[in-house]
């Protein structure tokens, strides 16, 4: 009787196990899938937006375009001077509303000074890429007029020139280019003894304007990062 009992319940206790087990397996793979639907469902993070360039870098940048620019050839001396002109204006208008409300600028004159940069940006790509460029030949004459507008390039990119300062000696230089052209004109392409000797004086004069305005205490303020 007892042997009989040991073999009969064998059955039922291997069933109860057996859905033990089955209940188990079942709770782990509703764990398991709802730890993965969890971990699918959160959303991934937007990447942060870069911030806008300050008013500040904004001019630093375009300064940079003018001397890589002028370095090139890209721009000529009376093209510079252009640009420069503009932008010594809206510094001087930034400067002016600074010093109104002490220091800042409101939102009002930020819109202001930022629509002048966009039509300052339009105008230094299209002067870069028009037909216009400064040709300066492997003459004596031609060659201290390039040194002349690296020795500028130089000064705007670094600081040392301020857009105004860089204005008056890229019209300085616009005249002494003009007057080149003419003589060359007037004479089959070349420039006589007196020619060049007057070119030569007033190149020397450009040379030490170049010098003493890099030298000076002005300086155009650089951006901070």
């Amino acid at each position: 009787m007892k042997f009989t009992w040991k073999w009969s319940a064998l059955p039922v206790a291997v069933l109860l196990l057996g859905g033990v087990a089955v209940a188990q397996d079942q709770s782990s793979s509703g764990s398991q899938s709802s730890s993965q639907s969890g971990s699918s469902a959160t959303p991934t993070p937007a990447p942060a937006e870069k911030p806008k360039p300050t008013i500040e870098q904004r001019k630093e940048n375009q300064q940079d375009r003018i001397a890589n620019g002028v370095k090139s050839g890209e721009l000529t001396a009376g093209e510079t001077a252009k640009l420069e002109k503009k932008e010594a204006a809206i510094n001087k208008e930034t400067a002016a509303d600074r010093a109104a409300n002490g220091g800042k600028l409101t939102a009002s004159e930020k819109k202001q000074v930022n629509k002048q940069q966009n039509q300052m940006s339009k105008q230094i790509y299209k002067d870069k890429h028009n037909a216009n460029t400064a040709h300066y030949g492997n003459n004596k004459v031609g060659q201290r007029r390039e040194n002349q507008q690296d020795r500028i390039a130089q000064g705007v990119k670094s600081g040392q020139l301020t857009a105004g300062e860089t204005a008056k000696l890229e019209k300085q230089q616009k005249g002494i280019n003009k007057q080149v052209t003419a003589d060359r004109k007037a004479n089959g392409g070349k420039l006589n003894a007196s020619e060049k000797k007057q070119i030569n004086k007033e190149q020397n004069a450009a040379s030490k304007n170049i010098y003493k305005k890099k030298h000076n205490d002005k300086t155009q303020p650089q951006a901070k990062p």
